[in-house]
């Protein structure tokens, strides 16, 4: 996202972006394999043309992500195992998404690698900024405390474990961490990124009255766009304290638009989704 885009509250979201998204809602269901084909179809629904979404499909290939497999005749490509193991974290994130409680504590990750390993350390420092960690200081990281058992887990997984040692449930005074919190996170940018998603998607919310037409296509798109946009959010905010954060904090509105929107579009886009899978 270029900072005009930014400041315009614009995302551009790519198709392979988009075709992640399209994976984790329809494929898994269906053995974590969709046909060539049945994603040019789906990518069509979202705007997105034939050269560049098998572009993005030998990208998501290249990083491992997507297998190339055939059922018969027919080419397509199947979620790898790493692929399954970020969908999976990612769904709990998404969309069983806590709020942290001051009552959790917080989760401090301090860390050492050897300038032998120096490319652990940046795999490290990747991985806590995905996971959504503050900065406290070089090499001390900090967390949510309710995040402790997630953290534990892809480290592990990512053979990082080793190089770091966690301190669950420190103890920060409620006054020091609302002024430390604000060095620890950039809130003034998750609070513009929290406006561009409502911005962008309470319209989506007005096509999806009760009392309205259901359009399918529509609610394909809007769903699709609307998980693609939040998936990022989650990381990015890792569900800090609300007693902690600017009385005109807009994270909770936006996770609210976001639970109210995908309940109404879910089943929608579901069923039009199956029907061109299966056509």
């Amino acid at each position: 996202m270029t900072a005009v885009e930014e400041a315009a509250g614009l995302v551009v979201l790519q198709p392979r972006q988009l075709i992640v998204s399209l994976y984790g809602l329809y494929a898994r269901a269906r053995g974590g394999w969709l046909s060539v084909a049945a994603v040019v179809r789906l990518m069509a629904d979202l705007g997105v043309e034939e050269p560049a979404v098998r572009s993005s499909i030998s990208r998501l290939k290249r990083r491992g992500l997507l297998d190339a497999r055939r059922d018969g005749d027919v080419a397509g490509y199947a979620l790898t195992g790493e692929a399954l193991e970020v969908l999976a974290e990612g769904d709990a994130r998404i969309f069983g998404r806590r709020r942290a409680r001051e009552s959790d504590g917080w989760l401090l990750v301090v860390f050492s690698v050897p300038e032998s390993e120096r490319e652990h350390r940046h795999r490290l420092r990747s991985e806590l900024t995905r996971l959504g960690f503050g900065t406290v200081a070089p090499g001390v990281w900090i967390a949510p405390g309710h995040l402790g058992d997630d953290v534990r887990e892809v480290l592990r997984r990512r053979g990082l474990a080793g190089y770091v040692e966690l301190f669950s449930q420190a103890r920060v005074p409620r006054e020091q961490a609302r002024v430390a919190v604000a060095r620890w996170w950039d809130l003034d940018a998750l609070h513009e990124r929290y406006a561009g998603f409502l911005d962008r998607h309470a319209p989506a919310l007005e096509r999806a009255r009760p009392d309205q037409p259901v359009d399918p296509a529509g609610a394909f798109a809007d769903h699709v766009r609307l998980v693609t946009d939040w998936r990022g959010l989650p990381y990015a905010d890792p569900g800090l304290p609300l007693e902690l954060l600017p009385g005109d904090w807009n994270g909770a509105r936006a996770a609210d638009l976001f639970a109210e929107l995908a309940a109404r579009l879910a089943g929608p886009a579901a069923d039009h989704a199956r029907r061109l899978l299966d056509s």
